[in-house]
């Protein structure tokens, strides 16, 4: 895979396939030697579910994070192979679509955990502050006026304050970031995805590109052949 370097706006490059690229976004451009590369090499589900390959949603949303949050984006893989079958492409989009769909559907998850975990502690917090406002002043009354009695009841106060730092940090800090990463899993969810062919040989090498294509829709997935060809 390519290290990233300045995208520009382009016409569509020759031998391509996929959606197209409207001028006005941000294109996110790989390189890679075969499509499988985009993938989790380990992950045994249907290609349509495979998560990418951590190296590759790395690259693909760190560059996505430096775009400006209005900016549409779209994603260009360079492909060191002649085109395979035709779907290819339309299949590649559906998959990385379905991961980031996925991945935009877990981070709302996480943030209704985190504000229902927020509710409770607050629940707790705000409990402890006024059960230690009570019993402090309870305290101060019972010892009179000694320095004690004041001493107890700062302390207490200050503990019924310290119960409120976690509700406080989940509600004034925690949850932006987590909405904002949502938020960019939608919008990677959403764009177009290109092959571009840098070889235009004839070649048989997309049979031996796991994972395979669909040969047609609706039809069987062409598998590749056995690795001791």
């Amino acid at each position: 895979m390519t290290t990233r370097h300045e995208p520009q706006r382009m016409e569509q490059p020759p031998r391509s396939a996929g959606d197209p690229i409207p001028r006005d976004c941000e294109v996110i451009e790989v390189r890679v030697g075969e499509l499988k590369q985009l993938f989790n090499a380990i992950d045994p589900s249907p290609f349509r579910e495979k998560d990418l390959d951590p190296n590759a949603e790395e690259f693909i949303v760190g560059w996505a994070r430096e775009v400006h949050k209005d900016t549409s984006l779209a994603l260009l893989v360079y492909l060191d192979r002649p085109a395979g079958l035709p779907e290819e492409a339309t299949v590649l989009r559906d998959a990385i679509r379905e991961f980031f769909g996925h991945r935009a559907q877990s981070s709302r998850l996480r943030l209704r955990q985190l504000l229902r975990r927020g509710r409770t502690s607050l629940l707790i917090g705000v409990a402890f502050l006024a059960a230690s406002l009570l019993i402090g002043d309870m305290i101060e009354r019972a010892i009179g006026g000694e320095r004690l009695g004041a001493v107890l009841r700062e302390s207490l106060l200050i503990g019924g304050w310290v119960a409120m730092w976690r509700p406080l940090e989940v509600f004034l800090y925690d949850w932006w970031p987590i909405l904002a990463e949502a938020r960019l899993f939608d919008r990677l969810s959403a764009m177009p995805v290109r092959i571009a062919y840098t070889s235009d040989a004839s070649s048989e090498a997309w049979r031996w590109d796991w994972p395979a294509v669909p040969s047609r829709p609706g039809g069987p997935e062409v598998m590749p052949p056995p690795s001791g060809r």
